[in-house]
């Protein structure tokens, strides 16, 4: 039996870490950053039913691969008409093979379907992850848009070893990540005082 490696991780093994141990100057390859994880989360209506939720878990179910788990609220509040232990969103965590297919299906199909794309913000979080937020998960080509019958935003977080922001927006620009181009500061035209 052969094993099987993805194909954005056999391109993460083959070109990403050498390039990065050559930008960077790592003495090791443990010491190149590298994706530990990716999680999917969606909330949930607090006046959703029960067909709404198996429908949310269905289809949060068929982009991620693998089965989600269900959050319930911990305690109720009256102003959202939130009771305790009601179902108020859907999650999912991916490691290993099923993350890199993931990152790969993001990457090279659902992200270039969307209209009038011009690239994801380049904002990390401080410590290296990224979070990206889809308003409408139907750019996904394993959903069927006959079954939809309420469009859900989906929260994605891309979680990395890089220590730092720059370390791990230069691991997801290499791995194929289309972040958005910044050239404000580079067109900005320089005044003198006269």
């Amino acid at each position: 039996m052969s094993s099987y490696t993805p194909v954005l991780k056999k391109l993460y093994l083959e070109q990403v870490v050498p390039e990065l141990v050559k930008s960077r100057g790592y003495k090791n390859k443990h010491q190149v950053p590298k994706i530990t994880k990716i999680n999917l989360n969606t909330g949930i209506d607090a006046d959703a039913d029960k067909n709404q939720i198996a429908d949310i878990q269905r289809d949060l179910a068929q982009i991620a691969g693998q089965k989600p788990v269900l959050a319930k609220s911990r305690k109720a509040i009256s102003n959202f008409k939130l009771r305790e232990g009601q179902v108020v969103g859907c999650h999912v965590t991916l490691r290993g093979n099923s993350m890199w297919e993931f990152l790969y299906r993001l990457l090279a199909v659902a992200l270039p379907t969307i209209r009038d794309f011009r690239g994801v913000p380049p904002k990390l979080d401080g410590q290296g992850n990224y979070n990206l937020g889809i308003t409408d998960f139907s750019i996904f080509p394993e959903i069927t848009v006959e079954n939809v019958k309420k469009s859900m935003g989906l929260d994605l977080t891309i979680v990395t070893t890089a220590d730092t922001d720059e370390e791990g927006r230069e691991l997801l620009k290499l791995l194929g990540m289309p972040f958005r181009r910044t050239e404000q500061a580079a067109a900005a035209p320089k005044t003198t005082a006269a």
